[in-house]
């Protein structure tokens, strides 16, 4: 069962960077993956938390914070050190084929992708926190940890599965953080 999951994994992965490949692909994912692209976001983020929501947008901001820091920490030390599992690019059997995107494929494990938890845990708190107030924030804060997830995939560092558990693993991060908000400002 686990060996067939695996294969499936692989070809999936083969289908999102080889047969999806197209000049705008090539040119957007990289970018999309890319910690400097979202900074922009992030300072709209704090500026308007803390422009209209002053004390309560602090501690949104740094729960924000810890959700990314607590989904980074633990995926990089319990997860890829735990299971070990090479990256596409640095495994010997896909390598020969997996077409690498960017620069450098990376010197760490691959699962779970922390890309993945740590844009997930972000986009989940923050659209647990402000869902009452702009239904239409989880649409765009899925979209964005997903684009960022798949282009993951795209450039050739992650398997699917890898972005997959990464992604649920942050949803879970993200959400108990944001119960975590809730507990302290109940009102808000």
């Amino acid at each position: 069962m686990i060996e067939h999951l695996v294969q499936l994994d692989k070809h999936i992965f083969y289908f999102i960077n080889h047969d999806l490949g197209n000049p705008f692909f090539d040119w957007l994912m990289p970018i999309l993956r890319n910690a400097p692209t979202w900074i922009p976001l992030y300072i709209i983020i704090i500026v308007l938390c803390v422009w209209k929501y002053k004390w309560q947008g602090l501690l949104i901001i740094a729960l924000m914070a810890a959700s990314a820091g607590v989904a980074d920490f633990t995926s990089v030390h319990i997860g890829k050190n735990e299971v070990r599992r090479l990256r596409p690019c640095n495994d010997p059997e896909m390598a020969k084929t997996a077409i690498l995107r960017i620069n450098a494929c990376g010197t760490g494990f691959s699962f779970p992708s922390t890309h993945a938890s740590d844009h997930f845990a972000m986009a989940i708190f923050i659209c647990f926190v402000f869902c009452k107030r702009w239904r239409w924030i989880w649409f765009w804060g899925i979209l964005w940890a997903g684009l960022i997830s798949f282009a993951q995939v795209y450039v050739g560092v992650h398997y699917p599965i890898d972005v997959f558990v990464g992604a649920l693993y942050g949803t879970l991060v993200g959400w108990l953080i944001s119960l975590l908000f809730k507990k302290l400002q109940p009102n808000f």
